[in-house]
C-alpha cells in the first residue's frame, strides 16, 4: 500500500467511495450523492489552502485513479481563533476495509498536521461507528463530547461523538 497526495485523476474513485458511504452508511450525513465536479472544486479549495487530501493506493506504481481510500483535514471552525485546529475525514472503499488502509491514512494525516504546526485534530463520528472511533482512539484521540440526536438519516436520529487529539 502507498499513501500519496490526491490528484484530479483520483476524483472518480474518491467520488465512488464517498457516494457508497452516502448511500449505504451513516458515516457521512449527506443525503445526496456528490459529483466529480463538486469534488474537483473541493480538491482545488483544499489544495489552495494547503490542506492535504491523501489517497491510499495498492502500491507506488499503481495507475492514477486506483484509490482504496482517502483522508483529509480542513478547518474546524471559520473564526481565526480556531486556526490551529482542524477536523479530519477518512473513508475507505467498502471492499478494502479491514486491511489497514484507515490506519495508514490516519497515521499519514496526523504526520502532515503535526509538520504543519497544527495543535489539535478533531474527529466527528456517528456514535455507532465503533470501528472509526476505535481507530482514532488507537492514535490517541479521546472522546470530548457527545451530541445526542443532532443528525437524521435512514429515518432515525443519529448521535455525534467528538474526539480530539492534541498534536503538540
Amino acid at each position: 500500500m502507498h499513501i500519496r497526495d490526491a490528484n484530479a485523476a483520483d476524483l472518480p474513485r474518491i467520488v465512488a467511495i464517498l457516494n457508497e458511504a452516502i448511500v449505504h452508511t451513516t458515516a457521512i450525513w449527506s443525503l445526496q450523492p456528490t459529483t466529480v465536479a463538486e469534488r474537483a472544486a473541493w480538491l482545488a479549495d483544499r489544495q489552495a489552502k494547503g490542506q492535504p487530501v491523501l489517497v491510499a493506493t495498492p502500491g507506488p506504481d499503481a495507475p492514477p485513479g486506483e484509490v482504496l481510500g482517502f483522508a483529509t483535514y480542513g478547518e474546524f471552525r471559520a473564526r481565526s481563533g480556531y486556526q490551529h485546529t482542524v477536523e479530519n475525514s477518512l473513508y475507505v472503499d467498502e471492499a478494502a476495509r479491514g486491511r489497514g488502509i484507515g490506519t495508514a491514512l490516519l497515521s499519514a494525516l496526523l504526520a502532515r498536521a503535526t509538520s504543519a504546526g497544527l495543535h489539535v485534530m478533531i474527529a466527528g463520528i456517528e456514535a455507532s461507528n465503533l470501528t472509526s472511533i476505535r481507530l482514532h482512539q488507537r492514535y490517541g484521540f479521546s472522546e470530548t463530547g457527545r451530541l445526542p440526536q443532532v443528525g437524521r438519516k435512514f429515518d432515525r436520529w443519529l448521535d455525534l461523538v467528538f474526539l480530539q487529539k492534541i498534536l503538540n
